[in-house]
């Protein structure tokens, strides 16, 4: 009896640890299968390449002609191709879990890991690791492609334009918020893939949350309520954070905006969770 007494607060105080161990173990099961294989390589690289050559096309095809008045933000106009680089962080993200289930190699992932929740967790952290570093990459030069052209093309500081730099307080907050921005896209198409399991159709609806709901809400007539419901849409609340002028204007402030796509994440992974947990693989 004292021995099972005395037993009972070391394996009590062996759970953290275990727990622990666990999650690394299960870090670095994730992150051998991503870098033995190489389709996550190419659509990180993808992000970088994508999100730089549509900002630079974007800030490249837009001039502002001495005899007009260029109502641009030209922070915003740089970080254009971050609306198109979602649709890789987005297919990453659901592929590193839709795969499995396809091939049936979840089975043997759970078998090896019965904690479900610290799968999960160490697929979020990894995944999270990895498009917030390709990101950072991405927004860098889409940042260093607006510094470089746009002078050139009549956006200078001479006409009152702000030079497009991370040096300028709102240019580093839009870039960092950019980051952070495919950073949760990121995650809440994990849990949508986790929720769903198809790939198809996971990539159907990350695109429909973040492409449809624009659309729909074109078609809304009374401004008031299309203002209202702009604040809960994921892409276009968590995209003010890259505008620097016209804040008033905005349908929510720019950290808040990120926040709402944050609750969309959150949301997507709670119930990916549950849906892990209380169903067959």
């Amino acid at each position: 009896m004292s021995a099972a007494v005395h037993a009972q607060p070391a394996a009590t105080l062996a759970t953290p640890a275990a727990r622990g161990a666990s999650l690394g173990h299960a870090l670095h099961a994730e992150w051998t299968k991503l870098r033995t294989v190489p389709g996550p390589a190419w659509l990180l690289l993808g992000v970088v390449a994508l999100t730089i050559a549509v900002s630079a096309a974007a800030v490249g095809a837009t001039h502002c002609p001495q005899d007009l008045a260029c109502p641009v933000d030209t922070t915003k106009l740089s970080l254009t191709g971050v609306q198109f680089g979602q649709v890789v962080v987005a297919i990453l993200a659901v592929l590193m879990i839709s795969n499995e289930y396809g091939s049936g190699m979840i089975r043997t992932t759970l078998a090896a890991m019965p904690n479900r929740q610290t799968v999960l967790a160490a697929k979020a952290l990894l995944l999270a690791a990895l498009v917030l570093a390709a990101g950072a990459v991405a927004v860098l030069g889409c940042v260093l492609a607006g510094h470089l052209i746009l002078p050139g093309h009549g956006f200078t500081a001479a006409r009152g334009f702000r030079p497009v730099w991370l040096s300028y307080g709102p240019t580093l907050r839009a870039a960092c918020g950019s980051v952070l921005y495919l950073g949760l896209i990121a995650l809440m198409s994990l849990g949508v893939a986790v929720i769903v399991r198809d790939s198809a159709t996971s990539i159907g609806v990350v695109l429909a949350l973040l492409y449809l709901f624009p659309i729909v809400l074109g078609f809304v007539g009374n401004t008031h309520w299309q203002h209202r419901l702009e604040r809960w849409t994921p892409t276009i609340a968590g995209l003010a954070i890259q505008a620097t002028t016209g804040l008033r204007s905005l349908a929510i402030s720019p950290w808040g905006g990120l926040g709402v796509l944050g609750i969309w994440a959150g949301a997507a992974l709670v119930l990916g969770a549950l849906a892990l947990r209380l169903r067959d693989a």
